[in-house]
């Protein structure tokens, strides 16, 4: 009988596609990516659920093909959320240290955090996560393990991530109608901080972006901790569209010449460039400039980033980012938004791919994976001891078969 495995499961549930990533914890603490699923998204706009028989079929898939390659069967998963409705704001708790000696405990810190939780939420609005800034003993601050440390006031700084209740509960029904336990709910930005962002750049200060298919999400940390997050309903789905309607062509050909020609910088592409674009109806092929698409894409691309160099001045952080821009998600893949970014910004920016992790490092290294291996990475340090029974071949083979038999049913 096969010794149980310690394994993560990481589901990024995205507008565009939706990837399963399986990561197994050897002895050590190290983890290794042992399977990953990805299948494009049908079901969801914007990071909301508007369709749950077309989410869950595509999650299914995902799991289904991260099974097969992994060899375990995935009974729970580490989901990333997103959307416009995800709101993170900051607040404090204060109470007077109780314990023997006036020493912190354990159950002073729960205490300070639960204070600092107490803020009245709209009926509608559910807290996914309260993340410790700095603790402040007796007008000490910058403390970030207050056990032990004596004093009589204990203060907690805290940022808090709301979500609007039923997109959550949406995307929980989805996971759930799917055959998956959800172990934990997780802003995406959070966990693509956790795959893309180096130890260093988070105590310097740094800003991450998560530009998405649907969504943008932004989060500040300085001195290694949140200090602020948001989410702006744009993505890389908006420059598909423009491309779609600025050359006429169908959107799934417009997804691709985005992909295969798109460059966020019209002084980067030469004059004499020129790409093949399908037209609509059955008509002939045009030879267009790839200069023209760089001047479709340019101006969206330009409207994402202002809006996040507008937010984070708002913030007030501007100046405590001095680690710069790091930009992920499957769009920042797209050729010149660095460069464009750096302009923008007036910082300096880099593209994160996720780190921290081995097996199929070549099959992952793309930001594209960083939310999906951010999951991984955060259930590993978050997990309750969960236990995943390897699937026997005959298993697979029965999985497949009966995959199979519903293809011929449906066709014959």
């Amino acid at each position: 009988m096969a010794k149980d495995r310690d394994l993560v499961v990481g589901l990024d549930i995205g507008t565009t596609k939706i990837s399963a990533i399986v990561g197994e914890i050897a002895d050590g603490g190290e983890i290794d990516i042992i399977g990953i699923g990805v299948h494009p998204s049908k079901g969801l706009r914007k990071g909301v659920v508007i369709n749950i028989d077309s989410t869950v079929d595509s999650i299914q898939k995902a799991v289904h093909e991260a099974e097969l390659m992994s060899g375990v069967e995935i009974n729970s998963a580490f989901v990333g959320i997103a959307g416009g409705h995800i709101k993170g704001f900051n607040s404090r708790g204060v109470i007077a240290i109780s314990g023997k000696g006036r020493e912190v405990t354990t159950h002073d810190v729960e205490r300070v955090i639960e204070a600092a939780k107490a803020v009245a939420l709209p009926v509608d609005r559910e807290v996914i996560h309260i993340l410790p800034q700095e603790f402040i003993i007796d007008d000490q601050g910058g403390i970030k393990e207050p056990l032990g440390m004596a004093g009589v006031r204990l203060e907690a700084e805290v940022h808090i991530v709301t979500a609007a209740v039923t997109s959550a509960q949406n995307i929980i029904k989805c996971v759930n109608r799917a055959g998956i336990e959800v172990s934990d709910i997780v802003l995406e930005q959070l966990a693509s901080a956790e795959a893309a962002l180096l130890p260093d750049e988070k105590e310097l200060g740094v800003v991450l972006l998560d530009i998405g298919g649907g969504t943008t999400g932004m989060a500040v940390f300085v001195q290694g901790s949140i200090w602020h997050s948001s989410v702006i309903s744009l993505g890389g789905e908006h420059l598909t569209n423009d491309i779609a309607i600025g050359l006429r062509t169908p959107m799934h050909e417009a997804e691709q010449i985005k992909k295969k020609y798109g460059c966020a910088m019209t002084s980067m592409i030469s004059g004499d460039e020129t790409i093949e674009v399908p037209s609509v109806g059955g008509r002939k092929p045009r030879i267009l400039s790839r200069q023209l698409l760089c001047e479709i894409i340019q101006p969206r691309v330009e409207e994402i980033l202002s809006l996040v160099s507008r937010e984070i001045q708002k913030t007030g952080y501007d100046d405590a980012v001095a680690a710069g821009v790091v930009i992920t998600g499957g769009s920042s893949i797209m050729e010149g938004i660095p460069e464009l970014a750096e302009q923008i910004f007036d910082l300096p920016v880099r593209r994160g791919e996720p780190k921290g992790v081995g097996g199929l490092v070549d099959i992952i290294s793309s930001p594209l994976h960083a939310t999906g291996v951010g999951l991984v990475l955060y259930g590993a340090a978050h997990r309750t001891q969960r236990r995943f029974r390897k699937v026997p071949e005959r298993a697979i083979f029965n999985k497949v078969f009966a995959r199979m038999k519903e293809w011929f049913e449906e066709y014959f």
